[in-house]
Formats: structure tokens, C-alpha cells, sequence
């Protein structure tokens, strides 16, 4: 029994416990304003995780740091300490940056005000899971990569996660194992080519020529209406009299005799340009 307060060690500690619990933060905050000024009391664990709760409510983040930093605490209590302290820094952060962190701001936080190791057991954590329940959820999944909603809810005891939590890991990787599976095929399939077979390294394709191709220059066929205009204006610069052979292989003759292809014709090859209207 406490001198001139009515209630032990063990009591003080109780009340504390079940005050928290409730949420009544200031009846919490009353209780811990009327224990007597006794060391022993105040160095209670109870009293100091209470302390902390008050002083986190209340927005005094500054005493907050000084009760974790400066005391050792158990490690069941270690869960609710370190939320306690990633939240007080992230309320900082959110105030001093005017708006609300997101994952990489929490990330960057969490990476510039590491955990006392007061409240930490030294275990690294990754995305806020210790490695311990990581290694739980792995093993599980190489099982059964679609555990049952009762599966969940056991993983969650044995990883101290929620079940939200969990059913998001088994997600995420399922995910990660689908898209891992499908860039591997990719790399295995002959067929699946991004570029063409004889396409040089930097994506650019050659233009290809034909062995009838001179200088450059594509040997067209010679029935084509193309060829046929080309000719007739080759013709078209060869002297009035006698016959040279075009490119179709056919005479052709200025005035008069045969014409293009061999047909007899009456116009000379100025008079077909005038009258010859391309496709």
C-alpha cells in the first residue's frame, strides 16, 4: 500500500491497463495526475506506457520520445510503442509539410526516426513485417498459395498481422509470381520476336532491292501503267525518223507503222503523251 493514496503498486498499474483499454484518455490522464510523487510508482511499466498514451493524445510528441528513449520497456508492450512513436512522427511530418504522407513519405520517416531500441527488439522489419511473420507467410505459400479465410485468421495470430494484412500479401505475391512466370515464357518463345529477323540492332529496317533493281532504280514491268507512261516519255526524246527498241522490247515507229506492243498505229508518240491519261 502506497503511503497516503490508498491503492498498491500492482492496483496502480491495473487501473492504468483498464483505463487504457476503455479509451478514456482523460480520466487516464487525471488518474496519472493524482499518484503521489513516489519514484518507484512512476517507474511502474504500466504507468509509463500510460504516460505515453496521455502524452500522445494530447499532442505533446516532444515528452513522448523522452519516456520511450529513457526507459526500457517489455516486449509485449513493443507493438503499441511503435506505433505510438511512427505516429507522432508522421503527425509532425503532415504538419510541417502541410499535407497528408504518402507510402514513400511514411517510408522516408520511418527511415530518418528509427525505433529506440527501447521499444524495438532489434529485428529488421520489411514494409512494417518483421521478418519472423515473413517467413511464416512463405512458408505457408509454398503450400497453398490461396489459404482459406480460417487459414488467414490463424497466420494472423502466429504473425501478430491482421487479416487484411495478410490476404494482401498472399495477393501482392501471387502477383508477383504470375508476372515473373509470364516474362519467363516470353524469354523461352522463338515466336515472339519484337523485331524482324534480318532488322540491324538499332530497330531500323533496310529497304530491300530486287537483282532487277539498277543503280538504285527498280525495273518496272513493262505491262503496267507505269512502265507504259515511262516508256512513252523515253520515246518521246528519240529523233522523228527510224525505230529504237523501249524498254518493253516492242519497235516503236514515229509516224505511222506499228505502235506500242505491236499494234499498228496512225498517231506518232508525241501525239499518244497528249492523249495518254495515266491510271
Amino acid at each position: 500500500m502506497l503511503p497516503s493514496f490508498g491503492f498498491t503498486q500492482e492496483q496502480v498499474a491495473c487501473v492504468c491497463e483498464v483505463l487504457q483499454q476503455g479509451g478514456n484518455i482523460d480520466r487516464l490522464a487525471r488518474f496519472l495526475w493524482s499518484l503521489p510523487a513516489c519514484e518507484h510508482l512512476h517507474k511502474n511499466e504500466s504507468v509509463l506506457k500510460a504516460k505515453c498514451v496521455v502524452a500522445f493524445h494530447r499532442g505533446n510528441f516532444k515528452e513522448l520520445y523522452k519516456i520511450m528513449e529513457n526507459n526500457q520497456f517489455s516486449t509485449h508492450n513493443h507493438p503499441k510503442l511503435q506505433a505510438l512513436w511512427l505516429k507522432a512522427h508522421y503527425i509532425e511530418a503532415e504538419k510541417l509539410r502541410g499535407r497528408p504522407l504518402g507510402a514513400v513519405g511514411k517510408y522516408r520517416i520511418r527511415r530518418k526516426f528509427p525505433l529506440p531500441r527501447t521499444i524495438w527488439d532489434g529485428e529488421e522489419t520489411s514494409y512494417c513485417f518483421r521478418e519472423k511473420s515473413r517467413t511464416h507467410l512463405r512458408e505457408w505459400y509454398t503450400h497453398n498459395p490461396y489459404p482459406s479465410p480460417r487459414e488467414k485468421r490463424e497466420l494472423s495470430e502466429v504473425t501478430g498481422l491482421t487479416t487484411t494484412q495478410v490476404s494482401n500479401w498472399f495477393k501482392n505475391r501471387r502477383q508477383r509470381d504470375r508476372a515473373a512466370d509470364g516474362k519467363d515464357r516470353d524469354s523461352r518463345d522463338p515466336n515472339n520476336m519484337n523485331k524482324l529477323p534480318d532488322s540491324p540492332p538499332d530497330g531500323t529496317i533496310k529497304e530491300e532491292r530486287s537483282p532487277d533493281s539498277i543503280h538504285g532504280q527498280t525495273k518496272l514491268d513493262a505491262s503496267s501503267p507505269s512502265a507504259v507512261y515511262t516508256n512513252l516519255e523515253k520515246a518521246s526524246a528519240l529523233p522523228s525518223s527510224g525505230y529504237n527498241m523501249l524498254q518493253t522490247g516492242h519497235p516503236v515507229v514515229s509516224g505511222g507503222g506499228l505502235g506500242l506492243n505491236g499494234h499498228a498505229g496512225s498517231h506518232d508518240v508525241n501525239q499518244m503523251l497528249a492523249d495518254y491519261q495515266p491510271l
